[in-house]
């Protein structure tokens, strides 16, 4: 017994390959690089000067720039001071030297380096 011969498939027509072919997206909706928009077809806002130049609004000024400050770690703290870095730990906690604990450990800002140091001078005799 032989079982019946199918007849074979149609072919069907491939797709074309993204951005190809008659489907191509920024060819239908006008979007893209098809399609070039002038500015002069934008409504430009127009506000009354009445006759005076500062009349047009408030101008934005930009705020007075801030003195950067660098923060080190506890061990550049050290090796400036050529000190260990338990003892810097030590002027931290009693207060002695100001730092800013991010996390688990401190930061210390440069300038409080200075002072520190600027203040712990003695006159040697």
């Amino acid at each position: 017994m032989s079982l019946p011969q199918r007849s074979p498939a149609p072919a069907l027509a491939r797709p074309a390959a993204y951005g190809q072919g008659p489907y191509n997206r920024s060819a239908m909706t006008g979007v893209g690089p098809t399609v070039q928009r002038s500015m002069a077809a934008r409504p430009m806002p127009v506000r009354p000067t009445n006759g005076h130049p500062m009349a047009a609004g408030p101008v934005m000024q930009r705020p007075a720039p801030r003195p950067t400050v660098s923060f080190l770690t506890v061990t550049e703290v050290a090796a400036i001071m050529r000190v260990s870095k338990m003892t810097v730990y030590r002027l931290v906690h009693a207060g002695e030297l100001a730092a800013v604990r991010v996390g688990r450990s401190f930061r210390v800002p440069q300038p409080a380096v200075r002072e520190y140091l600027a203040g712990a001078r003695t006159d040697v005799a």
